[in-house]
């Protein structure tokens, strides 16, 4: 276990002694079986219940890991992981998928997670990541760079439903973000210079023109609402 890693379990452990049930890192970080130091880390605390105290009192835990660049740690309790599991299709295959335990036992061992709710959740997720797209392209229209972080950044997360698109058309769903949005791009036949162009971005070198960003931009919501469209039409699992 990493040093920042193994300093967190043991803070945990401190601040929730005996409610503490699990603490589990999943996502990015471990998709190669390894740590990487590189990606920001998502972790997961399982408590036997939770109280407001016990949120106050895992604030200074939690803030220290959040200033080392990581998200903040997701609390559940272990009757929440249970009764959950069809509330947060999405969110909990992704966690189940890959992740490696760090502490206690493994929440996410014989979970039963239904699917029944999972392409609704799916198209939902979709649709309110579109409007708020449009919505934050009013403020940033007439600034080249800023639209095109905005696109960069809002593709991370589109990457993410991307890969449940895939298994749900009943294709491959690699878990790497730029493998996913490209192997949906081929999949439901999309544009993949639009993307590419978005993952350009990340190396922040080059100087997006207005009207370029413009053209990307317009092509960009073409190909999320086509991914949606798509979605709209699968039978409920």
């Amino acid at each position: 276990m990493a040093d920042e890693l193994k300093q967190l379990v043991d803070a945990l452990a401190v601040v929730h002694g005996d409610n503490l049930k699990s603490v589990v890192l999943y996502g990015s970080a471990v998709a190669s079986g390894l740590v990487d130091d590189d990606v920001p880390k998502k972790v997961l605390v399982v408590l036997h219940t939770i109280a407001p105290a016990d949120l106050q009192a895992a604030h200074p835990v939690a803030e220290d890991w959040r200033l080392a660049g990581n998200p903040l740690p997701v609390y559940f309790t272990t009757e929440e992981i249970a009764d959950a599991a069809d509330v947060f299709p999405i969110e909990f295959i992704d966690m189940s998928q890959v992740r490696h335990v760090l502490y206690g036992k493994d929440p996410f061992d014989h979970l039963d997670i239904q699917t029944d709710n999972l392409r609704h959740q799916l198209e939902y997720e979709l649709r309110a990541k579109l409007l708020r797209l449009r919505q934050l392209y009013i403020t940033t229209r007439h600034n080249p760079a800023r639209l095109a972080e905005l696109m960069a950044n809002s593709l991370d997360s589109f990457a993410v439903l991307f890969r449940h698109v895939l298994a749900m058309t009943g294709n491959d769903a690699p878990f790497a973000k730029r493998d996913s949005v490209m192997k949906t791009a081929e999949a439901l036949r999309l544009d993949k210079k639009i993307f590419t162009r978005i993952f350009e971005f990340a190396d922040r070198e080059d100087v997006w023109l207005e009207a370029e960003t413009q053209a990307t931009f317009a092509g960009y919501l073409k190909q999320i609402e086509g991914v949606i469209d798509v979605v709209d039409k699968l039978p409920d699992a």
